[in-house]
């Protein structure tokens, strides 16, 4: 039983700045939540039932989508519920689901779009090969590689806190932070290992995101001198490089505020950064793609108008 926490209950800390709006704050999220769910439910129906969008891109950004509310369903609920509650507490276990929630969401959501650079790759740079390489039974394989690897690595870092022995209850966030949780140890020497395996995952997604920046590099270089490939590029890969690009910035401010937050900074502040990556691309990216694809915004614009096809 020494390896076995104690604690059956966190209080969450971050809350303490939200006391004296606490009613606004809920009616702007749950409005916000309540669009979120909107945008990306429109555009993964939107997918399904139109054959024509029954191509890997548009399915890939149908799994982008979905994991986009698999995400906010870890977070915005317990949030919403927090903001009405006299204390903001979360039980043990119900804090280990929730950090596996948010790391895995956020690991997914970079796996995913590992898998649409490499989309892209094969559209543009080896467009005769593309339905022989990106066939159905090839997607459903990367689509499963890009929910089913995040999980299970995330899971196993859980799994590693889960065995901690805990001296402290106070969260200093609005949610559970895996990272959070482990500081709270009594002992730093049995951290160690959850240290490692922290690392070797934060390089799995480092050669991630390298590999995404790689993609984008070699797709703008062949771009360049072919007027075709550059429509394609302009179409095609601007949405998925305006995803990258607000999912990085996004998930490094988080890491900053983990890692060298100050005890100076506003708790508010602290908040609103820390939050950033369950706002801004759960709601930008289904409107730029909605936008952006010319089959998906034809297909909305059909719908809205009755204007159906069927």
């Amino acid at each position: 039983m020494d390896n076995v926490s104690l604690i059956t209950l966190f209080v969450l800390s971050g809350f303490n700045e939200t006391k004296d709006f606490q009613i606004v704050l809920f009616i702007l999220t749950l409005l916000f939540y309540c669009f979120i769910v909107l945008v990306n439910v429109c555009l993964i129906v939107t997918i399904m039932l139109d054959k024509n969008l029954h191509e890997p891109m548009y399915i890939l950004l149908c799994t982008f989508c979905m994991n986009g509310l698999y995400g906010t369903a870890g977070f915005y609920p317990k949030f919403l519920w927090d903001l009405l509650s006299p204390v903001h507490v979360i039980s043990y276990s119900g804090c280990l689901v929730q950090a596996l929630v948010m790391y895995s969401f956020a690991s997914s959501d970079l796996s995913i779009l590992a898998v649409m650079a490499y989309d892209r790759y094969v559209a543009i740079c080896r467009p005769l090969e593309y339905h022989s390489v990106m066939s159905k039974q090839q997607v459903l394989k990367l689509v499963c590689f890009s929910w089913l690897t995040p999980f299970c690595v995330i899971g196993t870092n859980i799994f590693l806190t889960s065995r901690l022995k805990l001296c402290s209850r106070f969260i200093t966030r609005l949610f559970c932070v895996n990272w959070v949780i482990v500081k709270l140890a009594c002992f730093p020497a049995d951290t160690v290992v959850n240290g490692i395996v922290a690392y070797i995952t934060m390089v799995m997604y480092i050669f991630i995101g390298c590999f995404i920046f790689w993609s984008y590099m070699y797709l703008i270089k062949t771009c360049v001198n072919s007027l075709e490939n550059r429509k394609k590029f302009m179409q095609t890969c601007v949405p998925h490089l305006t995803a990258v690009l607000t999912f990085v910035v996004t998930l490094v401010f988080d890491v900053m505020n983990m890692r060298f937050s100050s005890k100076g900074l506003p708790q508010t502040f602290q908040n609103f950064v820390s939050i950033q990556f369950l706002v801004i691309p759960p709601i930008m990216n289904p409107l730029i793609y909605g936008f952006k694809l010319t089959k998906i915004r034809n297909r909305i614009i059909a719908v809205i108008t009755f204007k159906s096809k069927y």
